[in-house]
């Protein structure tokens, strides 16, 4: 096979990494690892949904391009890659928007896709609960249904961004008397609404990109239920896979993994050292490998195709890359680099002691490495489930 990109993509690629120099050359941005996650600037967002790379991929008639999934890889891949500030508008570009256009009203769409495409509004994702994390169909939060409106009652955690988001993407039992996948139902809610208390919930590296979302008594008009009632989890099931199949599962940490290549070529304790080329000779494969899967996904979508096992594999290899490469950055750096005054390790020894401590959860966030197996055992294998 031929691994070749198109004239075309390759000179998107090429405007892309321009545009992205450009902002580094005028100081926009700072390349930092995770800058999907918590790198939130609503002024790069509008720059980038000025430059028309968000909802790429979305029909002409809510406002996209209709271009290829694997051109909107090439966007995020070199966004990922100069560790470009796009929390803002990731969500709602990656899943949220998808979803809208394939199970919201003509009223959402109208509302809200071409705000996501201007990098106009963001979304946070409320999912996860404190009981409720793998078993997603245990959650708890209610959703009871009045005469014009529901009123919504619970608490989410682990809500990324849900502090500089405007809308939450909410999933919420409507239905408390029925099997629990049976009884789910999504909705868009204004996180300014009364009744939303958004707590922050601070990390090991003393960060803040997680939260606690409590919802007491929530008055959401009817408006905001999206698709049908009740059917919430067969479309969360969908969007996850959206959520699962991204290059940021594998290049998160990519700045550092740039930087840690870049010292090694120029520094004669890490050059001279056969062990150190040894094992990042061995990352740049692997790396490789990863790219290749998500890019797997990619070609399976545009066949049509809901990429349900391949999504799994892609994040199960991608996320325990992002652990491997973050071990190993502390690894080359040993005490001595640590303890280097050199100002060309500084950046590296900031990255590395960063990605080491974030990486723990890049298994745990989008589905656990052992639920995804079990995707792929029984959806991609046809392996029996008892």
């Amino acid at each position: 096979m031929e691994f070749k990109f198109t004239e075309t993509q390759d000179k998107l690629r090429a405007e892309v990494r321009s545009f992205l120099e450009e902002e580094l050359k005028h100081g926009s941005f700072e390349p930092s690892n995770d800058a999907w996650i918590d790198g939130y600037s609503k002024e790069f967002s509008r720059k980038v949904g000025a430059k028309g790379w968000i909802g790429t991929i979305w029909p002409k008639g809510y406002g996209g391009k209709e271009w290829s999934f694997v051109d909107r890889l090439i966007i995020t891949e070199e966004l990922l890659r100069f560790g470009a500030p796009v929390a803002y508008h990731w969500m709602s570009d990656r899943q949220c928007g998808p979803c809208v256009i394939a199970y919201g009203s003509d009223e959402q769409r109208k509302d809200i896709l071409p705000r996501i495409i201007k990098g106009e509004v963001s979304f946070a994702l409320g999912m996860s609960e404190p009981d409720s994390g793998s078993d997603l169909a245990s959650l708890q939060t209610r959703a009871v249904e009045t005469e014009d409106a529901f009123i919504i009652n619970g608490q989410k955690i682990w809500t990324s961004g849900a502090h500089e988001a405007d809308y939450i993407y909410l999933v919420a039992r409507t239905d408390p008397d029925v099997p629990k996948h049976k009884g789910i139902s999504e909705f868009i809610v204004d996180l300014k609404l009364p009744g939303i208390t958004v707590k922050p919930i601070v990390d090991m590296m003393n960060s803040h990109h997680f939260n606690e979302v409590y919802f007491d008594s929530v008055r959401v008009p009817k408006s905001a239920l999206v698709g049908e009632r009740n059917r919430g989890w067969y479309q969360i099931a969908v969007q996850l896979d959206y959520e699962r199949s991204g290059l940021e599962r594998i290049m998160s940490p990519y700045p550092m993994f740039h930087m840690m290549l870049d010292l090694a070529r120029q520094e004669p304790v890490l050059y001279n050292n056969p062990e150190v080329r040894h094992k990042l000779t061995d990352l740049v494969v692997k790396f490789e490998v990863g790219r290749l899967l998500i890019y797997r996904v990619a070609w399976t979508l545009s066949q049509g195709r809901v990429p349900n096992f391949e999504s799994a594999m892609a994040k199960i290899y991608g996320t325990a890359f992002e652990q491997h490469l973050s071990h190993m950055a502390t690894q080359v750096l040993g005490l001595s680099g640590q303890l280097m005054e050199d100002s060309r390790w500084a950046p590296l020894r900031g990255l590395a002691s960063r990605s080491y401590l974030f990486c723990a959860g890049a298994t745990l966030r989008g589905g656990t490495s052992e639920i995804l197996r079990n995707i792929v055992a029984l959806r991609g294998l046809g392996l029996p489930s008892q």
